[in-house]
């Protein structure tokens, strides 16, 4: 599948009709899901063929993304039950199989790495602090292969130093540089819509560093 095509299937799909401000509820726009899971596929191989996990997946955009590309399972966790019903009813729409699991990320247990790739737009921290963080030490716990996740750009630092050192990451890259479109979704918001500068991360969890013999 063309990114194009990627794009424009991505960008029917249904999203939140009232977002909670408490779980930092944006949705994820069809220009960054296509191309984090194009790339993800494309040069890295993570997608096709592979189970896939969405944390924090709202509306479903990029799980259901990940099944386009032919991902062999993807599974869809959040919160939010009201996130999932939407969810379900675009994964109907694009006749797709995909799984979905109500649960808080951060007491999530998943022992045997099932999971090869973990892909997410994780809250951004701005309303609770170490959110993001939270679903990075739970992503990088999960997966056996690879994590792929947007992080502000402003973070870069922070976010590198601790993947590598504190959650047992053996290697942290940024692929690129997107802008994120925040539409005016919430009272407090002044503009009509707001560019953040994000950062599409892919870490690789330490337990895929080839043993020695």
């Amino acid at each position: 599948m063309k990114l194009k095509q990627l794009e424009g299937l991505l960008g029917s799909l249904q999203q939140f009709e009232t977002p909670k401000i408490e779980l930092e509820q944006y949705p994820t726009g069809p220009h960054i899901a296509s191309r984090l899971l194009y790339t993800a596929e494309n040069s890295f191989g993570d997608v096709s063929d592979k189970v896939v996990a969405d944390f924090g997946c709202g509306c479903g955009t990029l799980g259901l993304a990940a099944g386009l590309l032919g991902a062999e399972h993807v599974i869809g966790f959040d919160i939010d039950a009201e996130s999932i019903e939407i969810a379900s009813l675009n994964a109907d729409e694009l006749e797709l199989d995909m799984d979905f699991i109500q649960c808080d990320i951060r007491n999530l247990r998943l022992s045997d790495r099932a999971i090869d790739t973990v892909v997410m737009n994780p809250p951004f921290g701005t309303r609770k602090k170490g959110a993001d963080m939270d679903f990075l030490s739970m992503a990088l716990k999960v997966a056996s292969g690879a994590v792929y996740s947007l992080h502000k750009t402003t973070t870069r630092d922070h976010i590198k130093r601790t993947a590598l050192r504190e959650y047992n990451a053996s290697s942290a890259e940024v692929l690129s540089e997107l802008r994120f479109d925040v539409p005016q979704l919430y009272k407090f918001h002044k503009k009509k819509e707001v560019d953040v500068a994000v950062d599409l991360w892919r870490f690789v969890p330490n337990n895929n560093r080839p043993k020695h013999l």
